[in-house]
């Protein structure tokens, strides 16, 4: 779709006349939204200001507050109410009760620079309006334009959902983008406004996962991860590396790692700890964060993942006291499991009397033998457990 088009003139047309006034906010990239709004006559019945806040300085400034990254749906959302709250500020207040419907709308983007950009190219766009807040997100090729064409495709997303907002019909962004790239969207009504985090979300259990980037960015929909790698992370360290690694090179596959914020038998996780534990995934990998503690759960979240486990949890897989003592029920859990087309990848590890436990050393009923491959010693083998590290923490912290 071509901005010259009738009908992109006439989308434009018909968002001049829609009765909002909207005010915009813009950084990192999609700036030519405003000339794409003014070029068709009558801009002045809908805008009534667009800002560009592109230094960091400048966009604490219109935020009145430093954000965690400038490129991110939290952000975007922040612009979005901002810029709503400029809009309100501006329209005569003779009108506001009557009213045009105001519309603030927030978009962020990281895209092609003059120098090599270690995350993805991206945009987020967020409106708020008297219905709530909505945003959507699309993570771009690398490579597969140059910053004039993912300025032009950001500036027609814009466009595209500013028409969302004010209520007229409108392709989604997702037609401006390739199929093999990552789109994905959220609404959040009026009265749950409130709770935009996603991972307050997830905690409340309003949705059932959420995505984390390694650039930081997260996303509730986005394509389902080949090969999962759970675990606390409590901490993170060079055997997850490592094993993550040699998964990675089996497979042929890219890895995500996966923390489920319920447990079987201790309390969810507090915001704060997730967050602490994510940020050692930062520029590394991405994560998934879930409310799937049991790998039957895990399994339903992401039907035919290869999930990497040590030889120690492959053997809790067998033990019928992790299924309340119900044998039926195990067997009914791994049969869920191989029928959604999960398998397990198993590493080796060290037991409390330091030997080498294997695939081989734990009873794998004959019916569930496909369900398991080995990672061999010599592609794998990490001495030190998480919990040992943390053991050591303490002595260091008592000593």
């Amino acid at each position: 779709m071509s901005p010259s088009d009738a009908a992109w003139q006439q989308l434009i047309s018909t968002l001049h006349g829609s009765g909002r006034k909207a005010a915009l906010a813009i950084t990192g990239g999609g700036s030519g939204a405003v000339g794409e709004l003014l070029r068709v006559p009558g801009g002045s019945r809908l805008l009534l200001e667009a800002q560009i806040p592109y230094d960091a300085l400048a966009l604490e400034m219109f935020l009145g507050f430093a954000p965690a990254q400038a490129c991110s749906s939290d952000t975007t959302i922040a612009m979005a109410r901002t810029a709503r709250a400029r809009a309100a500020k501006l329209v005569p207040s003779t009108s506001v009760g009557a009213g045009p419907d105001l519309v603030g709308l927030g978009a962020t983007a990281a895209l092609v620079s003059d120098r090599p950009r270690k995350g993805e190219h991206r945009f987020h766009i967020a409106f708020a309006n008297s219905a709530g807040i909505a945003h959507c997100t699309c993570v771009l090729a690398k490579g597969r334009r140059d910053r004039a064409a993912e300025e032009d495709l950001v500036a027609r997303a814009i466009v595209l959902w500013l028409a969302r907002a004010c209520g007229v019909a409108a392709p989604s962004p997702r037609s401006l983008c390739d199929a093999d790239e990552h789109y994905a969207e959220a609404v959040f009504p009026e009265r749950g406004v409130a709770s935009v985090d996603p991972i307050d979300r997830l905690l409340a259990g309003e949705v059932d996962r959420v995505t984390v980037q390694p650039d930081g960015q997260m996303m509730l929909s986005a394509p389902l991860p080949s090969v999962l790698f759970p675990g606390s992370f409590n901490p993170m360290h060079e055997g997850h590396v490592l094993l993550a690694r040699a998964a990675e090179e089996l497979t042929q596959l890219s890895l995500a790692f996966e923390i489920s914020v319920t447990n079987v038998d201790k309390p969810p996780l507090a915001g704060e700890t997730v967050r602490h534990r994510l940020a050692q995934f930062a520029w590394k990998s991405p994560v998934e964060l879930t409310r799937a503690p049991t790998f039957v759960e895990k399994s339903r979240l992401f039907p035919g993942a290869i999930f990497v486990v040590g030889v120690d949890t492959a053997e809790r897989l067998f033990e019928p006291q992790y299924y309340g003592d119900d044998e039926a029920r195990m067997h009914l859990a791994l049969e869920e499991i191989a029928n959604s087309g999960g398998s397990f990848l198993v590493a080796v590890r060290i037991d409390a009397a330091g030997r080498v436990r294997a695939l081989n050393d734990i009873s794998v009923p004959r019916r569930y033998a496909d369900l398991f491959t080995e990672i061999p010693e010599h592609r794998f083998r990490f001495d030190t457990s998480s919990s040992e590290i943390r053991a050591r923490g303490r002595e260091v912290g008592n000593s």
